[in-house]
């Protein structure tokens, strides 16, 4: 094998970098969502071993919703970009390029196994600037093929050193291949395959034998004249090492699945349910259109299925044509020799060789040259654009409709990348264009009742669910519905119920489509929990228990499913088994923002002290989490009232206050947090505040009277706030009897008196207004054993109105419990919040 040589080397990185520097500003596109952003085998949290239990995409292999796409070795490479810089996708775009180059340079050490040293440098070049390979770089999910292509290569050029130089097996490099072939396998699937080149290599290649050969040997064989050769029975050894290793390799493939194979619908590969001749036709059919996209890659798509091939249902379709010259113009080239075209179905190799043929004449020498710098400029210029197609979801699924309009995937990709916009309108148009493309479309229906939803327009919504559902495969006795429909078409239900649900009056309804749902697929966990949400609004805690716990049974190490279960542990008033739901929930994901921020709150709800500095904890990793939520540091401050850590209580509160301005409840307790530390007049502005936002703020009028009249004696102040509160509520018995203690400090007796028999009969049972309205008597009886008339006067030191006693004004006798509401309904919201993001479409 001839040597390359740094220089070659840095030509194909040098060619590679510049034909791929603009894909490190592309983010993560389609299917690099489910792959990359949506996996959770790519996070820390996430235990290792994991990466060789899931799929590709992170969902278990046991489940039948799999892909059954087991390729752990590159996850594991997404997660290595995880640890070093998270979601920042121009890592992931980073190495891709350099995976991209190696696999350049593997190749050139291939192509100098079959071509002259500069014939194959050649083909490398074509190689590494080909547009077809955008895909496999710019896609982030193509690194599978970038890594399974390294694995492969490095297996076959082992495999070429099998051969001593006396002719003899060297086994070493045997072994190696069958390792790098699982390797490749574990990167993507595909790798097996290079068995089946390797096997090729040997017989026509490293032994020379051909086609005529074989045949005449086999026949002496079976005639009796002649025994097998050395060199074949040589052969036969090696092919029957690599078939056995193929057979093991599948059949721990076969394990892996679990022999189950993925759930594709017609929607996926139209060719693969159709029946003879069509299924035969339409995939021979293929073969011919990607080796056009090998010769001309003007028009590339990033998706293939659907409608966009029509299938070749008849003999008399004009595309067999096509299938004709191929497999002939293959039987050509085989009949010549050329078996590695045929084995690696790589045009590079004769286009190359065509090319030296051609270089080795002198009239066509200089022109071979120009065509060959043109071919490359042009393929370079096409690579370095198409790879701004792969920019954003947009940019990709527009360009793919300039070459496929037939293709209803298409459409509906582009209306979720304007829908991720909230640009529903526009969304709207190309879901309804993908229902006019393929009418049986049951997912593009449910996008349009989708987007009918997010534009309140609940009538539409539904009656585009009612025709998706209308399009779901009838249940046929006797067999699983299960494998006839694809997992997230039952979804239908879901979105149908989850929309009915709005209705009271059609609760029972949406209960029904969730049972439906569960009828069909026994497993759906999506739909227990959606169910388990319904019944607790329909306040049946019990039964949203037991459905919580079939989907926990269906995914216990669902961390979400965990914190569901505590919710509905606090509606049915069980607070510790809440608490160790929560803690099973942070077990399994410990950033779970909801379990920590509910769970905290919890423990401070109990009261107990020992609860504290873990509340605290989780608190603090929660604001780490959501330094923008206002919530988070409102009960940091209240964790610290608690404790009486005044400072640090304040400093949250305020924080609270500057990123949520207006916010009620931290405003109401930081005033309160002054009054209770004796700063009863950094209480005002904080009072101010607090009802310019919220006028009709009745215990902060309250607070705001009792400072005005005990510590800046404005007895007209405090009359107004009280009766502000009494216009709005005449019943209110504690601002009705601190307006009387006002009437009192103003010397207007008799109309304090008269207010405070009016308190006592709303409020008959309560000790301190009845004590009140004895100091008020008192006080007249002993003003007119003087002589002196009942009404209001000026005079009397401050001294003299001390030593009276008077009646004060009625504060909150325990302020615990206003902060304890305020408290709960923070809580409330947080657990209506985590019950929405569950409830996914």
């Amino acid at each position: 094998m001839a040597v390359v040589s740094w220089k070659e080397i840095c030509l194909l990185t040098g060619l590679v970098v510049g034909c791929y520097w603009n894909s490190l500003f592309c983010g993560f596109v389609f299917d690099d969502v489910s792959a990359i952003l949506d996996n959770k085998d790519l996070r820390p949290t996430t235990p290792l071993q994991n990466l060789f239990l899931n799929d590709f995409w992170g969902t278990p292999m046991s489940e039948e919703r799999s892909h059954k796409s087991y390729r752990p070795l590159t996850v594991l490479t997404f997660r290595l970009n995880y640890l070093f810089s998270e979601l920042s996708s121009s890592s992931y775009h980073l190495l891709n390029v350099v995976l991209h180059a190696v696999v350049c340079v593997l190749f050139l050490h291939f192509c100098r196994l079959l071509l002259d040293r500069r014939t194959s440098l050649i083909a490398a070049l074509l190689f590494a600037v080909h547009p077809i390979h955008t895909e496999a770089v710019t896609g982030v999910v193509g690194r599978a093929e970038l890594l399974s292509s390294i694995f492969l290569l490095a297996a076959f050029l082992a495999y070429t050193k099998s051969k001593g130089t006396d002719h003899s097996i060297v086994w070493t490099p045997i072994i190696s291949t069958v390792f790098l072939v699982a390797v490749a396998t574990l990167c993507k699937e595909q790798g097996i395959t290079v068995i089946g080149i390797c096997c090729i290599y040997e017989v026509f290649v490293a032994q020379g034998f051909t086609l005529p050969m074989l045949t005449y040997t086999l026949l002496q064989v079976l005639r009796g004249k002649d025994g097998f050769p050395y060199a074949v029975l040589q052969t036969l050894l090696k092919l029957i090492v690599l078939i056995i290793s193929t057979l093991l390799l599948v059949i721990v493939r076969v394990q892996v699945i679990q022999s189950q194979l993925p759930v594709f619908t017609r929607f996926d590969n139209p060719a693969a349910i159709s029946s003879t001749p069509t299924r035969q036709l339409t995939f021979n059919y293929l073969l011919p259109v990607n080796a056009w996209l090998l010769l001309n890659p003007s028009e590339l798509c990033c998706d293939w299925t659907m409608g966009t091939i029509p299938l070749v249902e008849t003999l008399l379709d004009p595309r067999n044509l096509a299938t004709v010259v191929f497999y002939g113009m293959l039987s050509l080239l085989a009949y010549q020799g050329l078996w590695y075209v045929q084995i690696f179905s790589l045009f590079l190799l004769s286009f190359s060789h065509g090319f030296k043929l051609l270089s080795q004449r002198g009239g066509l020498k200089k022109m071979s040259w120009l065509l060959m710098g043109f071919l490359l400029t042009t393929h370079a210029v096409k690579t370095f654009n198409r790879n701004w197609d792969w920019e954003s979801e947009y940019t990709l699924f527009t360009s793919a409709l300039k070459v496929n309009r037939n293709n209803a995937k298409l459409w509906n990709n582009v209306g979720h990348a304007l829908e991720n916009q909230n640009s529903y309108e526009r969304a709207l148009r190309y879901f309804l264009q993908a229902t006019r493309v393929q009418s049986d479309d049951i997912g593009a229906h449910m996008n349009v009742g989708r987007t009918y939803k997010n534009l309140n327009r609940s009538r539409e919504a539904e009656e585009a669910y009612i025709i998706a559902k209308s399009l779901m495969p009838q249940i046929i006795p006797g067999k699983k519905y299960a494998t006839r429909v694809a997992p997230n078409h039952l979804n239908v239900y879901i979105n149908l119920a989850n929309l009915i649900r709005a209705n009271d009056s059609r609760l029972e309804e949406a209960d029904q489509l969730y049972r439906q749902a569960i009828s069909m697929r026994p497993d759906f966990k999506q739909a227990y929990i959606s169910r388990g949400e319904l019944l607790l609004k329909m306040n049946k805690p019990s039964e949203a228990k037991d459905a919580y716990l079939r989907a926990l049974e269906l995914d216990h190490t669902n961390a979400d499913l965990w914190y569901n279960l505590a919710i509905v542990n606090i509606e049915m008033k069980d607070p510790s088994e809440a608490l160790r739901n929560f803690n099973r929930a942070l077990d399994l994901n410990p950033q779970h923002k909801l379990a920590l921020f509910n769970s905290a709150l919890l423990m401070q709800e109990s009261g107990e002290a020992k609860f504290r500095p873990e509340a605290n904890r989780r608190f603090l990793t929660y604001v780490k989490e959501e330094p923008d939520d206002a919530n988070g540091y409102f009960n940091l401050g209240m964790l610290a009232m608690d404790a009486n850590e005044n400072e640090e209580a304040e400093r949250w509160m305020r924080e609270a206050i500057r990123l949520q301005p207006g916010f009620r409840s931290a405003l109401f307790n930081l005033a309160l947090l002054f009054s209770q530390s004796r700063r009863e007049l950094d209480a005002l502005p904080v009072l101010e505040e607090l009802l310019r936002y919220h006028p009709e703020h009745v215990k902060g009028l309250i607070l705001k009277g009792d400072i005005l009249m005990n510590h800046r004696k404005d007895t007209r102040g405090a009359k107004a706030c009280f009766e502000r509160i009494l216009n709005m509520d005449p019943s209110n018995v504690q601002a009705k009897h601190n307006l009387c203690v006002v009437y009192f400090e103003e010397r207007e007796l008799q109309r304090a008196e008269h207010c405070l028999v009016e308190t006592l009969a709303m409020a008959p049972q309560e000790e301190y207004i009845r004590r009140h309205l004895a100091i008020v008597r008192n006080k007249m009886a002993a003003i007119s054993a003087a002589g002196q008339p009942i009404a209001p006067t000026e005079g009397g030191s401050a001294s003299d109105k001390q030593q009276e006693q008077q009646p004060q004004v009625k504060q909150e006798e325990e302020e615990g419990p206003v902060v304890q509401v305020l408290k709960n309904s923070q809580y409330a919201s947080n657990m209506h919040a985590n019950k929405h993001l569950l409830n996914s479409e």
